[in-house]
Formats: C-alpha cells, sequence, structure tokens
C-alpha cells in the first residue's frame, strides 16, 4: 500500500512538473503585441511603396487583425519559401501572406477559411506555345521557392525546367529580364507587373489551379485559430473583406468554398 501511495505520488509530482502548453491566443493580449508575418514581393498583397512603407491587401489585413485583438501589431517580411518555418520556429504567431492549402502543408501548420480568392497560373509571351504543363517542353519557367505554384507545378511537370528563386519578385524580374521564358505566378499579380513593364507580354498560357488565401498558425494554437476562423467570418459579414478586395484586386469578393 505504501508503495502504491509513493508510486502515485510520484506520479502527480511528474505532472505538476510538466511545463503547460503555451497558447498563443492568451499569450498575445499579455504581450500586447501579435506578430504576423506577411509577404513584401507579391503586390497588390504586399509591397512597398515610393516611402518605403509596406502596402497591400494582407498588409492592410494584418492590421485589421491586430485592431482587433487590441495589441499591437510588429510584422514580419516573410517569402514563399521561409514562411511555414517562421511558424515552426516561433518568430511569428501568424502567417498572412497569400498562402495556399495544400495536405502537404496542412501537416505542419493549421489553416484558417480562406480570406480571398486567387488563381495560379503560368504567363509568357504569345509566340510561346504552351496550353498545358505537359507542353513546356525545354522553356525555362520562373517561380518562387515553396510557393503553391512552384510544388503544383513541379508536381505537374516533374521534367520541365523550374527556375526556382527566392521570392516572387525576383521570378518576376527573371521572366522581365529574359532569364525564363515563361513564369509561374498568382494572377492576380499580373496587372501590376504589366503595368510597370509595358512592352513584356504576359499571356496566360494555362490555369495551374484555384488557390484561395489562408492564414496560418502553429499546429496545436486552436484557441488562436478559432478566433481568426471568426474575424474572418465578420468582416466577410459586415463587408471589410469585400471592401479589400476591390481596393487591392480591382474585384468584388465572390463566394469562397468553406475549409
Amino acid at each position: 500500500m505504501k508503495r502504491w501511495i509513493a508510486g502515485l505520488l510520484t506520479l502527480v509530482a511528474a505532472f505538476s512538473a510538466t511545463p503547460a502548453w503555451a497558447d498563443a491566443f492568451e499569450d498575445i493580449p499579455k504581450k500586447g503585441t501579435v506578430r504576423i508575418a506577411t509577404p513584401l514581393d507579391v503586390p497588390p498583397f504586399g509591397s512597398q511603396n515610393a516611402q518605403r512603407e509596406p502596402e497591400g491587401f494582407d498588409i492592410e489585413l494584418a492590421g485589421m487583425v491586430a485592431k482587433a485583438l487590441g495589441v499591437k501589431l510588429e510584422m514580419q517580411q516573410v517569402t514563399g519559401a521561409n514562411r511555414i518555418p517562421f511558424l515552426l520556429t516561433n518568430k511569428v504567431d501568424v502567417v498572412i501572406s497569400v498562402m495556399g492549402l495544400t495536405p502537404e502543408r496542412a501537416k505542419q501548420i493549421m489553416f484558417t477559411a480562406p480570406y480571398a480568392d486567387t488563381q495560379l497560373a503560368v504567363f509568357g509571351p504569345k509566340s510561346a506555345k504552351v496550353t498545358s504543363a505537359g507542353e513546356i517542353g525545354s522553356l525555362k519557367v520562373a517561380a518562387a521557392n515553396g510557393t503553391t505554384q512552384e510544388l503544383a507545378l513541379t508536381a505537374m511537370a516533374p521534367k520541365a525546367t523550374i527556375m526556382r528563386t527566392e521570392d516572387d519578385a525576383t521570378a518576376a524580374a527573371a521572366y522581365v529580364s529574359g532569364q525564363a521564358e515563361l513564369f509561374a505566378t498568382n494572377s492576380l499579380i499580373i496587372p501590376d507587373l504589366q503595368k510597370r513593364n509595358p512592352s513584356k507580354e504576359f499571356e496566360l498560357k494555362f490555369t495551374i489551379r484555384r488557390s484561395p488565401a489562408h492564414m496560418g498558425v502553429r499546429m496545436g494554437e486552436h484557441n488562436l485559430l478559432q478566433w481568426l476562423n471568426s474575424f474572418i467570418f465578420f468582416n466577410m459579414m459586415n463587408g471589410e473583406i469585400d471592401r479589400l478586395h476591390q481596393k487591392y484586386l480591382g474585384m468584388k469578393l465572390q463566394p469562397l468554398p468553406s475549409l
């Protein structure tokens, strides 16, 4: 009996000594700051204006999240390749970086409901006779490493020559400068690129897939995820997310798929 009681006390002590799971939703108000990863290489979702100030759909949305939480916003610039590592290493609390959901990514982080509708596609000059991934042939395609378009295109055309760049801006520059014959990206950034490069052709060659944008949080942060989903729902209902669509994307918000 004494041995049983001693064993029970040891077990209780062990559980008492185990640190509780950190809850980002509880910690954020205590710190008074929310750390949000945003892009600065994917206009109109994130870029810098003439005064070197961040602007764009995801930038403004991050500010809305911080305001709704009642805390200060600490923005961290990320690229397609490092946005998930920033979450995994606890450098940020939330990623708002026009991020598409894939089953592979969902093994690493948790995704909110979608907040923006986008499609991924391959663009090029009119002279390039490409209408599908199977017709890329020897043409070089510029794509930002780790992005949904790069991962999807790699799976669709494993033998294609893909120029994997550090970020989307570098991929765009590679196409504009002629280092690559094709450019895989989010279709919503093309109007801005065309405006800034009027002599370059950006003809749609083929669509990779529809890719709604989601926010991301670390695996296990269910309270923060639920709050963000409530935030998205509330701002869908009050028209604020539709306002962002019209302001930055030039279109009204269309019905998005549920998660």
